[in-house]
């Protein structure tokens, strides 16, 4: 047995506070979206119940009107700021106010196929969540039917605090209702985490919306914030792949054809968003209307549920290995070199287990499988070298963050096997 492989079933086990994971001890004492969704397919690898477990305790977090939120306080703690007195949220869990990318139909699928025949009774209670969830996010955060769906705070990325995000951040204003107390600098180095003013204008956001009643047509027109995302779009599309192949193993097929539709919907829509010139897919300011030409990862992500013609994918590859190349660690998360580019910050930079995972699973889709390899083992040597961390700097190799962190675990066991998601 890997040692390696042990030790990241001893995270898992080390992170569970009953039935649910939290991402790290303390930075994130609570159960985070997609964080779960990850760790889901971890346990699938081991212990099926447990899988289920975490998909379950994350959909008792379920808001009436279908969205699964980024956070469920399940249980309380002082060492992360803004906790549930900030949000104001009302729900019978505490839980935050926004959303994160909708990993759980992918990980629900996975969980479905390791589980064999006789898995519906437990599957089907997940898979209605994960319908209501995904046409929460066409009806809420698409309103106009365009098939890119936007997000309303940074947070909802899932990449916080991403160079993506920096022009349309600096017109929300850094007033805020709610006294800011970090929390996050006193676990992890100050150099590694987002900047005190960008706290600001993200806790400007939470308070406009709490004042909104969390009312999604309220918070759609009150918004400073409104990006229609590239990685959350490619992410909730193959959602949706999967989603349409459960309904029908279901004999769901009302459903399925329900779902085909909104998938060939993001489908041309994010085949719009590819720029050449710029060898990436690009997000769109809603509010300025203008391209998010800020070279980060987002960018690949469409590989994860995009059949690319050869042409673009050619493209999309070689820029790819451009970012790519000298470095300990890839996949970059901030294009190296460029003024925005910080390898040990968070989302600014470092490379991502997780981020990889998507990749080399979008690579593989796309017939690219030695590319995916060498990602594949240059992310496997940085957890063996360095140990489970949230991030590593992609220059020099070292784990920064948090430690003994969940998905990372749940990466390494998956990665490990040499098999993804896709």
């Amino acid at each position: 047995m890997n040692t390696h492989t042990d030790q990241a079933k001893r995270i898992l086990a080390a992170n569970d506070r009953g039935g649910y994971t939290v991402p790290t001890d303390r930075l994130y004492p609570f159960q985070w979206n997609w964080d779960s969704a990850f760790v889901a397919m971890g346990f699938a690898l081991y212990d099926i119940d447990r899988a289920y477990r975490e998909l379950e305790r994350l959909v008792e977090g379920q808001w009436a009107d279908g969205m699964i939120p980024h956070i469920v306080f399940h249980a309380p703690s002082e060492t992360y700021f803004p906790g549930p007195n900030v949000w104001r949220t009302n729900h019978t869990i505490p839980t935050s106010g926004i959303t994160q990318p909708p990993v759980f139909a992918i990980a629900l699928r996975k969980l479905h196929e390791a589980a064999g025949k006789g898995a519906e009774e437990r599957i089907l209670p997940l898979y209605e969540a994960a319908l209501k969830w995904h046409r929460w996010w066409y009806s809420a955060r698409d309103p106009e039917g365009t098939g890119l769906v936007a997000l309303l705070h940074p947070w909802e990325s899932g990449s916080d605090n991403s160079p993506a995000w920096d022009i349309a951040l600096a017109r929300v204003p850094t007033t805020t209702d709610t006294p800011v107390v970090r929390k996050d600098t006193g676990h992890v180095d100050a150099d590694m985490r987002p900047r005190d003013e960008d706290y600001r204008r993200f806790i400007h956001l939470v308070d406009t919306y709490a004042a909104c009643g969390w009312d999604p047509a309220k918070q759609w027109e009150k918004a400073s914030f409104k990006v229609a995302e590239i990685q959350t779009t490619a992410i909730l599309l193959k959602a949706g792949e999967d989603l349409e192949h459960l309904a029908r193993l279901l004999g769901r097929t009302e459903d399925a054809i329900e779902i085909a539709a909104l998938n060939d919907r993001s489908r041309r829509a994010m085949m719009a968003q590819w720029r050449p010139d710029l060898a990436r897919f690009v997000s769109r300011d809603l509010i300025s209307g203008d391209d998010v030409e800020a070279a980060t990862q987002a960018g690949f992500i469409p590989l994860l549920s995009l059949d690319l013609d050869r042409q673009v994918a050619e493209a999309l590859v070689s820029e790819m290995k451009v970012w790519s190349k000298d470095l300990k660690v890839a996949f970059p998360t901030t294009k190296p070199g460029i003024a925005s580019w910080e390898p040990k910050r968070y989302w600014r930079g470092p490379a991502w287990a997780i981020i990889n995972w998507l990749l080399i699973d979008g690579l593989k889709r796309n017939g690219y499988t030695d590319v995916a390899e060498e990602l594949r083992q240059s992310t496997i040597a940085a957890i063996e070298t360095e140990g489970f961390a949230e991030y590593f700097d992609p220059v020099t190799g070292q784990g920064c963050g948090g430690l003994g962190f969940s998905w990372t675990a749940a990466a390494y066991l998956w990665l490990e096997r040499a098999v993804g998601v896709a």
